[in-house]
């Protein structure tokens, strides 16, 4: 299988047929084996259905779903895991992302990137809710990761599925996969793409994410920026915490035998336990800098325990 194209759906009963039919004329004729698959996200509409009535009369279309709703980032990580093709495309259901745009992504993928990413270079949404949200997100995520993207928030990229199934997601971690990727030595490469105004239903996101990715950032900072010193990251940790039971000490020192006395048990009891922390910290630094170099020791003695086996003639579900 040459391509599959991912689409997570949730509610979108008034689009999937449109949004079929888009994708469908859009990758029939670049001369490549295909595949859609479409992933319910615990939808309580007709959304379900109308993709299987589809999916009957398509035998390109695959269907997979979920009996409730869990979220944008579970529900592309399930199409990844179904999909059987050597490039991966994902994109939004809404048909704000334009299915016409893919065979420019597979045509700058043959330049030799193993990722290409959409910039939705006239988006079409809102401004204070989502435009100027997202560009500050942007230029966090860019300072961040030391990947300069214009866009992490645009569903559509394209992926080789040997770097795409290896990366791990979770959370809101779909928007963070060429940082993820570049842990691996991906080679990322960003086109302009079409932006839609949403033509039924509504917005299924807003303000409300915006702690999960905050959240995520640091978790890719420490991931791009500590993975292989492990020691450094507890050590920064555990800076805090003797800093703060050093503080507490002088305290201590300080107010021994002054007059009229001061309470001196709690800054005393305060410096021990951050002290205890520190070194707990310290130590545990030194115990997953020496799980990690055991694990990558034994993975390059058995390179064969990372290899990720392909499942062909999928059937349809």
């Amino acid at each position: 299988m040459d391509l599959s194209v991912i689409v997570p759906l949730f509610n979108e009963e008034e689009s999937v047929a449109a949004m079929h039919a888009a994708v469908t004329s859009a990758v029939c004729d670049i001369g490549l084996e295909y595949e859609i698959l479409f992933v319910d996200d615990g939808s309580s509409d007709d959304t379900f259905r109308l993709a299987e009535d589809l999916a009957r009369n398509d035998s390109h279309l695959r269907v997979v779903r979920f009996r409730k709703n869990y979220g944008q980032t579970p529900a592309m990580t399930a199409g990844i895991e179904h999909a059987v093709g050597d490039v991966l495309v994902t994109m939004d259901g809404d048909l704000q992302n334009d299915p016409a745009d893919i065979p420019r992504l597979l045509l700058k993928m043959d330049e030799g990137y193993d990722i290409v990413v959409g910039w939705r270079e006239r988006r079409q949404d809102k401004l204070i809710t989502r435009k100027i949200p997202s560009r500050i997100a942007n230029w966090l995520i860019g300072k961040v990761t030391g990947i300069p993207i214009k866009d992490n928030g645009c569903s559509l990229k394209a992926f080789r599925a040997e770097v795409i199934k290896n990366v791990p997601l979770y959370s809101e971690m779909h928007r963070f996969i060429p940082a993820m990727s570049s842990l691996a030595g991906a080679r990322v490469a960003e086109i302009p793409v079409n932006h839609h105004a949403r033509q039924f239903g509504s917005s299924k996101y807003g303000l409300s994410r915006i702690y999960k990715v905050l959240l995520d950032l640091m978790t890719i900072k420490m991931l791009v920026s500590y993975t292989t010193r492990l020691f450094l990251w507890f050590s920064l940790l555990s800076a805090g915490s003797f800093f703060i039971s050093i503080a507490c000490a002088i305290y201590v020192l300080l107010n021994i035998g002054a007059s009229p006395a001061v309470p001196l048990v709690v800054p005393a009891g305060a410096s021990m336990i951050f002290a205890a922390g520190g070194t707990f910290l310290l130590f545990a630094g030194v115990l997953c800098e020496l799980i990690f170099y055991v694990s990558r020791f034994e993975s390059e003695k058995l390179p064969f325990l990372t290899m990720r086996s392909k499942t062909y003639g999928a059937k349809q579900t």
